[in-house]
């Protein structure tokens, strides 16, 4: 096998929003048989009735199928950056509190049907998801909206309720995406895994039971926006697991393998050097972290959180399952992205076990402490076990804790974890967009996206509005840093570590450079097909 590694632009903060679109691709080519891409995410509606409904996804899998189709007025570039206008010909702060946000629409827009997109249809979607305000908690993304006003079929106008200089980003995720009042109802999401749009491709889904194993881009004749696609046709394939999905692509059965591949296919496919699947490393902003219900008896005492962060040794743990593709992480913001500060290693330092048994005595804890750490068995890799038991490991070696692990397939993992029924619980975070602010206020805010009880009124209703009041994203640094302190004193959530994330494919598909931005944002317009060797 081949490597070819290529690392993108590492991403250095928010800058001003544009009025003008971005230039599509010129690399690859349309038409040829579909090109076909595998994925280890699943797609089931047990426990989760509106897959793709942009009132009620909220999670990196999801949002990947549906940026393919649903259309939304600002897009990220190629190689990240501030958003471009997409279905809209124009967009931007009106005013110089960054209160006040304007978008035209471009000319002749239409719906997949035909049916005209018009600004009525953007405000309709838009107040859709904050009408229906599902329990995934997406609808938090558009919480500084407070009325959309609207002038002849393209003028859209929102006026926040505060200062949000983030608001071009979150038009740009599928939360805004546009839909059409024919198929979306106003107050219900929409069943199954129907998805319709404006966007570059049409989807049909392939399902077998209640989970989707295939779905089938076309591209959208009636599309019109910024994208240049260079295909006529994309399969995803949906993989019970990376083995599966390795198999398949050595077989010339697939083109393409995204996420999430294992430690050990990426290693085995770095060091290769003949064959023809190349190997392709795209800078990633993914995050893995614990977090707690705060409420819950065994951890509501905040010596026992800070007692784990003090013990935790990332440096071992990235090692130990991830090696080279994984790097530790002492904040939620990860490195790269404008604001970042390493908050817990400023606090707590090496980990140290004298240390955290101080904490638990000064707080009279009787040790060791039990308690149960749970993980989702199939959403973020095969590598989540052994990472879930090599924390336990160093929890347990201390003397200070008795922890025993429990995965669970992520369909109910999610529903357990909304419901509270974890005390500690691991997730993975793909931001929404790349800031600061897409790694703080999906937990911190109101209406976090993990319902967890944990509430800070200095960063609700101080840090998070003075951070977003800055158009320069480094003037917002002072109030980024200081939230991340108050995090790491507080440990609602531990930040473990940051990935770096892979693409493998054929060496006759072109465009494999920009499928994934930092984001874990799909982009299956940018493949085509060139020519192997």
């Amino acid at each position: 096998m081949n490597r070819k590694t290529l690392v993108l632009p590492a991403v250095v903060g928010l800058l001003a929003p544009v009025l003008a679109a971005c230039g599509g691709s010129d690399s690859g080519s349309g038409g040829g048989d579909a090109i076909v891409v595998g994925t280890t995410d699943r797609f089931s509606l047990d426990g989760m009735p509106a897959p793709f409904d942009p009132a009620y996804a909220y999670d990196v899998g999801a949002w990947n199928i549906m940026r393919q189709t649903s259309q939304t007025l600002m897009v990220l570039p190629r190689g990240d950056g501030e958003p471009v206008p997409e279905a809209a010909e124009q967009c931007g702060f009106t005013d110089n509190g960054n209160e006040r946000y304007a978008c035209t629409l471009r000319d002749g827009l239409e719906f997949a049907n035909g049916d005209p997109v018009t600004a009525e249809d953007v405000k309709y979607s838009i107040e859709r998801v904050r009408k229906i305000k599902a329990d995934t908690g997406v609808a938090a993304l558009l919480s500084t909206v407070d009325t959309i006003e609207t002038k002849g079929d393209r003028e859209v106008i929102f006026h926040l309720n505060t200062a949000d200089a983030t608001f071009p980003f979150k038009l740009s995720t599928p939360v805004a995406g546009i839909v059409n009042p024919a198929d979306y109802e106003k107050d219900k999401v929409r069943d199954g895994f129907e998805l319709t749009g404006s966007g570059p491709y049409t989807m049909k889904a392939e399902v077998k039971g209640d989970e989707m194993t295939k779905a089938v881009f076309t591209k959208n004749p009636n599309y019109k926006g910024s994208l240049k696609v260079n295909n006529d046709k994309v399969e995803l394939v949906s993989f019970a697991d990376a083995g599966a999905m390795g198999d398949a692509i050595d077989k010339g059965d697939i083109d393409v393998m995204t996420r999430a591949m294992t430690p050990e296919q990426i290693q085995n496919l770095s060091k290769a050097t003949d064959g023809d699947v190349d190997l392709v490393e795209v800078a990633g902003l993914e995050i893995r972290y614990l977090a707690f219900n705060t409420d819950a008896s065994t951890v509501k005492d905040k010596a026992v959180r800070t007692a784990m962060a003090q013990l935790i040794n990332r440096s071992e743990l990235v090692s130990a399952v991830y090696g080279s593709q994984a790097e530790p992480l002492y904040s939620m913001v990860p490195a790269g992205i404008t604001g970042h500060s390493n908050s817990f290693f400023n606090k707590y330092g090496d980990p140290s076990v004298a240390k955290a048994k101080a904490m638990l005595e000064e707080a009279d804890i009787t040790t060791p402490v039990k308690l149960t750490m749970h993980y989702t068995t199939d959403h973020y890799g095969a590598a989540t076990k052994p990472e879930f038991e090599h924390l336990q490991k160093q929890l347990n070696d201390s003397g200070l804790f008795d922890v025993d692990i429990k995965g669970t397939p992520w369909e109910k993992f999610q529903q357990a974890e909304r419901d509270l029924e974890y005390d500690v619980f691991g997730m993975g975070w793909f931001p929404d967009f790349p800031d600061a602010d897409s790694f703080i206020a999906p937990f911190l805010d109101k209406g976090n996206t993990l319902n967890i009880p944990y509430s800070n009124s200095q960063i609700i209703n101080d840090l998070i509005p003075e951070s977003r009041g800055e158009a320069d994203r480094l003037s917002a640094v002072d109030s980024l840093t200081e939230i991340q302190n108050i995090t790491a004193k507080d440990v609602p959530l531990i930040p473990l570590w940051q990935g770096k994330q892979y693409v493998a494919t054929r060496d006759d598909v072109t465009g494999t450079a920009y499928l994934l931005n930092s984001s874990s944002s799909l982009q299956l317009w940018e493949l085509g097909r060139g020519v192997s060797g």
